[in-house]
């Protein structure tokens, strides 16, 4: 059996408690050096053995697998945050499935709701946004042109953007002529959740300036949008006047909505 286990945004303390109960019974651990907390390791047993995969490509991951599988042994595939975003999961899981092997997904903590977490702040509020755009800049990874950063700013919502930290003056191009205006609040959270984490807040056209600034050039996300604004209206949620299926709100005139 394999068990992809999204190790969380960095701190130790974030990863499941599912995720370290199967760390701790894994017979065999691959995990993503380059951005996993190492610390998270020492919840393996003893006789673990551990294979850091920066230095691995695709061919020799699932061989560890397959041969871990053959020794009747169980795998835990150990990835940074949670696998479904960014992870290259999905070659990892249809080679198991050629293979005849059983594999399942432990969710983790995102970097983004770490991010979100180091901000204080929420993505989605009422008259601001009420959609959050994950995404990054064509690198050696290339993206779809109707993706492009550019058409994804027309939205006006909430962007939160990946592996883009080398590609900052693009990235600023890209969203000014997507229509965001240069004044934008946006922020740089460098190594979420970690205890060397830093948050930066500026605006759109800062960007380069200020990952310049701080010496920020890797490890960190990109959040963009009005929800780091002051501007915003009060949830209906729990407004006294709005009736729930909980709660019946105190309406002057008698009639009664519902809804969320």
């Amino acid at each position: 059996m394999v068990h992809f286990v999204g190790a969380g945004s960095g701190a130790v303390d974030l990863i499941t408690v599912r995720g370290k109960r199967l760390i701790e019974e894994a017979d065999v651990i691959i995990y993503a050096g380059s951005l996993v907390n190492p610390e998270l390791l020492d919840y393996a047993k003893k006789d673990c053995q551990v294979h850091n995969s920066a230095y691995l490509h695709l061919d020799e991951i699932i061989d560890l697998m397959k041969k871990a599988e053959e020794q009747g042994l169980t795998t835990v595939r150990l990835h940074t945050g949670d696998p479904s975003v960014y992870g290259a999961v999905r070659e990892q899981m249809d080679r198991l499935k050629e293979a005849g092997i059983d594999y399942d997904v432990c969710p983790g903590v995102s970097s983004f709701c770490g991010a979100a977490a180091a901000l204080k702040a929420e993505y989605t509020l009422p008259d601001v946004s009420q959609s959050v755009i994950i995404t990054r800049m064509a690198g050696r990874t290339p993206v779809r042109e109707a993706e492009s950063m550019r058409s994804l700013a027309a939205h006006q919502a909430t962007m939160v953007i990946f592996l883009s930290m080398g590609l900052l003056e693009e990235l600023t191009a890209e969203l000014l002529a997507g229509g965001y205006r240069a004044d934008t609040p946006a922020a740089i959270v460098y190594k979420a959740t970690w205890k060397d984490e830093k948050v930066m807040r500026c605006t759109v056209s800062e960007l380069s300036e200020t990952a310049k600034k701080h010496g920020i050039t890797k490890t960190a996300l990109i959040t963009v949008g009005y929800f780091l604004g002051d501007d915003y209206a009060l949830s209906k949620l729990y407004d006294a006047e709005f009736t729930t299926e909980f709660r019946n709100g105190n309406h002057h005139n008698g009639i009664h909505e519902t809804g969320r």
